[in-house]
């Protein structure tokens, strides 16, 4: 991968990263559940039994 490849690969798990912890909040506040597929079947799972993620994107100099 070209540096500049591997930057925008960080910027996209970073985003990803954001969304995902900012959708678990909100449906935290909201008291609701996320639909996962696990083995090919859904699965339901409450927002409050999930916790957000840490970010481990190493940072390109």
């Amino acid at each position: 991968m070209t540096r500049r490849e591997i930057v925008l690969r960080n910027k996209l798990l970073k985003g990803m990263h954001l969304s995902y912890n900012r959708l678990i909040e909100e449906k935290q506040k909201e008291n609701g559940a996320l639909f996962f597929s696990e083995e090919g079947k859904i699965v339901k799972v409450k927002a409050r039994n999930l916790k957000k993620t840490e970010s481990k994107i190493p940072s390109v100099k």
